[in-house]
This record gives structure tokens, sequence and C-alpha cells, in this order.
């Protein structure tokens, strides 16, 4: 139960893109101002302000696209600018109440899901051709509807779900090597400026490896805090004792910092609240999952 938004709202605005919130019921008309005073362009994503794995997040192309889902949306929920970079990552990031330095304790790389035609296949034909895609396949028809019949043409490429989530047909790839001082450095430059986040996952689009080292061309998509998950545990190559061996790690960095934090006065979080959210949650989940 987490608003997006207020998340944003603690991030310095330069590290993420135009982000603004729609309020349930505001009318289309209030809708068009918001995102025209803006600036932000089409095409942009919507999606919503408490999310669920990628549930109900669109790429919106025109203002059609945008009253449909407006119609639709019987929640919260943001639009926000396109990131032009293709590539993407999860940065897991530590670092105690007490220490001025954090440590990257692992990193997810995304493989999207990418059809590349062959002047004969129409796209449903193509997605059938990769059994990963094809669990995606009554999405992407309700997504696409006819126009998976197009045959696309000799070499061209399409990004059917131009999303990092793992839900939507998204792979996920252990980046950990790639973990060095510099990307640390950078990383912990970000994250000492947003208050009290001592441990949660960065997922990040960037155009190219050297320049996210060097902070250049980059955008956080969205950070996540205690909820957040070493995603790099879902790469195939790994083992389930292997994931449980980074839960354990990671839940007990959690455990620590949640006791530093109680001892300067920070309460933990009552039973009664925490069942509380939980129902809040599913009611979310009802309302996003079938979007």
């Amino acid at each position: 139960m987490e608003s997006k938004k207020a998340i944003y709202d603690l991030i310095p605005q330069q590290y993420y893109p135009k982000t603004e919130l729609i309020v349930e019921g505001t009318s289309f008309q209030d809708i068009q101002k918001i995102i025209e005073n803006s600036g932000i362009q089409y095409p942009f994503i919507a999606k919503p302000d408490i999310g669920l794995r990628g549930s109900a997040v669109k790429k919106i192309h025109n203002l059609e696209e945008m009253e449909s889902y407006a119609n639709k949306a019987n929640f919260d929920y943001l639009v926000q600018d396109l990131i032009p970079f293709e590539n993407e990552v999860g940065i897991f990031y530590v670092r105690y109440p007490d220490e001025k330095e954090g440590r990257i304790t692992g990193i997810v790389s995304k493989e999207f899901m990418i059809i590349t035609g062959d002047g004969v296949s129409c796209i449903e034909e193509l997605i059938k051709k990769n059994p990963r895609y094809e669990l995606q396949l009554k999405a992407l028809q309700l997504e696409y509807g006819k126009q998976l019949l197009d045959i696309l043409p000799m070499g061209e490429k399409i990004n059917l779900v131009p999303y990092g989530n793992h839900a939507r047909g998204a792979k996920f790839i252990d980046g950990s090597h790639w973990i060095s001082p510099k990307l640390t450095e950078m990383i912990n430059e970000i994250c000492i400026q947003v208050p009290d986040f001592y441990f949660g996952r960065l997922d990040i689009m960037y155009n190219n490896w050297a320049e996210l080292e060097d902070g250049q061309h980059f955008s956080i998509v969205e950070l996540n805090g205690a909820a957040s998950e070493p995603t790099h545990i879902y790469d195939s190559s790994h083992s389930l004792f292997f994931a449980w061996k980074e839960l354990a790690r990671h839940i007990t960095y959690m455990y620590e910092i949640s006791i530093i934090n109680r001892k300067k006065g920070f309460p933990y979080l009552a039973h009664k609240q925490g069942m509380k959210e939980y129902r809040l949650h599913l009611e979310q989940c009802k309302k996003i999952v079938n979007f």
C-alpha cells in the first residue's frame, strides 16, 4: 500500500521522469489540463499509484487511449514521461542508519519481450515460437487485439512489453558481477539524498553501462522499499537454495536496520495496522489485476 508518488516526492527530481498524480474521479477535462501543464508528451506511461507486479501499466499513445484508461481506472494513478533509454536493471542497496556509505547487494538485468520479424509470420506466430513469450499470449491479445495478426517485416523488432517486470514477461538475469566501487559510489550519492532510505531496490533505465557508472543518461523508474525483493534470484541459472540464501541475507539486513531504527525512536508497525494494510492490499489487487 505504498504510494509511488509519495516515494517519487522523496527523490531529487533530476533522477526520475516527470510524474503527475491523477486522483480517482478526476474529470477528463481536468486530466488533460494536468498533462498539458506538466509538459508530459505522448506517448507516456500510465500506472497505478499503488501497484502490483506491473498490473495496469500502459503505454499511452494518444488522447483517445488516455480517455479509455481514465474511464476504466477505479484507482489513483500516475502519468509519467516515457524514459528514452533501452536498458533496465534493478540495483539493490543497503545502508545501516549509522553509516555514511551503503553497499550494492545485488543487480538484476532485465531482458524485454522483443520479437524479430521474418517477413512471413504474423506477430502472434512469432510469440508462439518462444515458450516464455507464449505464457503472456492472453494478456498480449487483450493489449494488441487484431494487431497480432500483422506480418512483421524481415528484421523489424517490436518490444511487446516495455516494462521490466517478471510477471509481464521480462527475463531476469543476475548482473551482480557488475558491482564496482564506481557504481556503488554513484548509487550511494543518490540514496543518501532520500530521507531515511536504508534498504530497497532502485529500478533504473540507462543508455549504456559506462555512462551509468559515470552517473549520466539514466533515469529511476521506481524506488522500492522494505517490500523489495533481491530479484537477481530469479535468474534461471540459480538454484532454489541460492534464492533462499539471498532472501535470508536480505531479510537479515532489514531486521538489523529495523533494530537500529527502533532505538532511534521509529516504532515497529503494530500487528493491527499491518492487518489493516494487508486487507487494503487485497482490495487494491482486485481493482488492478484484471484491468
